[in-house]
């Protein structure tokens, strides 16, 4: 690889000064393996639960196991973990018509959700209806749910007081108060999981003070799984957590194993509503055909906490060098983090297109390949994106993608080792320097 012995030299002096930060990134993963092993270890994971399933799947005991499984890790009231889910984005909706009726009102706290998640609501960027000439969609707005938000503070964090203000004037028809945990193309932070358990206990208490319905707090975890010391649904100590936490296998849970698919886990009502939506009411999650699929899942949910771990590493230096580089990088070189994501703003389309280009020549697949922005399905302005995984679109793999808009940010993330994800970064900043 044509790296510079300047970008050598700033990545070395990277790995010097984060030594205490990567050493704290491998004492969290070392706690999470344990865990993760315990669980493991406490359901005698064996070699017949890896056996493929047809046709309903009844009897399939790896499925079974793979959903007590799930539960447990995230230390939830209950879960399931399914190849069935498409993206983050299908198991997001599933848990949403899972738990929200005609009437019933959605509160995204964290003000406007991720872009893909504007279609499945009804909303376009701005948060007006979508009006589609050829009749309604399947949207939640087509089934007569109310969507509103509140913004963050100043500061980025959950207006609390506003909040449960909110969920005091409707009168019990908020259903579902909505979190989104990672920034998504957004100028703002991650939440971190005590942000995330505290909004979420005031919702609950808010609702239970003025005598009205207990709404659903549902989290979007997407990037944020094993970051921390532990995820933001609720313990079954109290109403600390949130009722659902829902994200992708081909993110973080997946360590990179997992070929598809996405999990929801939390308090047992909220997760045996969203498994009759996953299939149809009377069945849930008694069947589901696994498809020889059971490997790949639990193999990946125990390299997880390694992966991600490599894949923060990952982060940290890239926040380093490109903001040795004079990039205004989010979060910074030093700071904590609460998911994988990192952001860089390379000032033009030139610059976001040559960063993409960068990670995409030194991906394991498709490194000859030079990434172009398109109209991607889902979101408002088009996007470029590397991705050169072995999973397709797998963003625990070294990814970057970013829309082509004001002001041109790259959101990287992933990195199923740390040395390659090292060769990444640095291939990317020569690409910026040489654009």
């Amino acid at each position: 690889m044509l790296i510079s012995d300047k970008i050598r030299r700033i990545a070395s002096e990277a790995e010097n000064d984060l030594q205490n930060i990567f050493a704290d990134i491998d004492r969290i993963s070392l706690n999470h393996t344990e865990h993760v092993l315990d669980v493991f270890r406490k359901n005698e994971v064996s070699e017949s639960y890896f056996a493929a399933t047809t046709g309903y799947g009844y009897g399939d005991r790896g499925r079974d196991a793979i959903d007590k499984i799930c539960a447990e890790v995230f230390r939830a009231q209950s879960g399931f973990m399914r190849h069935n889910f498409v993206s983050g984005t299908h198991a997001l909706t599933v848990g949403l018509f899972g738990l929200l009726r005609p009437g019933d009102i959605m509160l995204s706290v964290t003000g406007s959700p991720y872009d893909t998640m504007l279609e499945v609501i009804g909303i376009d960027a701005d948060g007006a209806p979508v009006k589609n000439i050829n009749g309604g969609e399947g949207t939640l707005t087509d089934f007569g749910i109310e969507y509103r938000e509140l913004p963050l503070t100043a500061d980025g964090k959950i207006d609390i007081p506003a909040m449960c203000s909110a969920i005091n004037a409707a009168e019990g028809r908020i259903k579902v108060v909505y979190m989104q945990r990672s920034k998504g193309y957004l100028a703002r932070p991650t939440l971190f999981t005590a942000q995330i358990k505290e909004a979420a206990d005031a919702a609950h208490r808010a609702a239970a003070d003025a005598g009205i319905n207990i709404p659903f707090v549902v989290t979007d975890n997407c990037y944020g799984e094993f970051t921390e010391e532990y995820e933001p649904c609720y313990s079954g100590d109290g109403r600390d957590g949130a009722d659902m936490i829902i994200g992708s296998l081909i993110k973080n849970p997946g360590g990179g194993m997992a070929d598809c698919g996405g999990y929801i886990a939390g308090t047992s009502r909220a997760v045996e509503l969203a498994g009759y939506r996953l299939c149809c009411p009377g069945v849930g999650l008694e069947a589901g055909a696994s498809l020889g699929q059971n490997r790949n899942i639990l193999r990946g949910l125990f390299m997880a906490p390694h992966v991600v771990a490599q894949a923060m590493k990952t982060a940290h230096l890239a926040a380093y060098i490109f903001d040795s580089l004079g990039y205004k990088v989010s979060p910074s070189p030093t700071e904590r983090r609460g998911d994988i994501i990192q952001t860089v703003e390379c000032g033009s389309a030139e610059a976001l297109v040559s960063f993409c280009r960068g990670i995409q020549s030194a991906s394991p697949v498709d490194a000859h390949v030079s990434p172009e922005p398109w109209a991607m399905p889902g979101y408002s302005d088009e996007v470029v994106m590397a991705a050169g995984a072995f999973v397709g679109g797998a963003s625990i793999e070294l990814s970057c993608d970013g829309p082509i808009r004001p002001p041109y940010t790259a959101f990287l993330q992933g990195g199923l080792t740390y040395e390659a994800g090292k060769l990444g970064i640095m291939c990317a900043a020569e690409a910026c320097i040489n654009s």
